[in-house]
């Protein structure tokens, strides 16, 4: 078995991937998603560099995913904002909505908040 190292047994029932080449078996509850272990015996799965994905880590493992709505993310244009990647729409201000991506923020609670929505309702005056 390509995943767990033991042999096949004579009998055993055994999964074939086209994609990973003749030379690969695998017992069916070892045919899982290299990422969170999600079984892919009757499942789309992909296969990169050596490994079983399922469709939504091989996707993030192509595109990144935006923090704000969890959707991939296809646009050449997003921000990375405190280490995560975003849709440069949902990257705002947790006061006014207003877009922050590529000017001054403050982070207030975790959250984002523009300079002027700072100066307004969280500054010390």
């Amino acid at each position: 078995c390509y995943h767990c190292k033991l042999n096949m047994r004579e009998g055993d029932p055994a999964v074939y991937a086209e994609r990973a080449g003749y030379d690969k078996l695998w017992h069916p509850g070892c045919f899982v998603c290299c990422t969170c272990g999600e079984l892919l015996v009757d499942m789309i799965y992909f296969w990169k560099n050596g490994n079983l994905y399922c469709g939504r880590h091989y996707c993030d493992s192509e595109k990144p995913r935006c923090a704000g709505c969890d959707e991939l993310i296809f646009s050449n244009e997003y921000t990375l904002a405190e280490g995560q990647n975003w849709h440069l729409k949902h990257f705002c201000c947790f006061d006014c909505d207003c877009v922050l991506a590529g000017i001054t923020y403050i982070m207030v609670n975790d959250k984002p908040v523009c300079k002027s929505c700072y100066m307004k309702n969280h500054a010390a005056v």
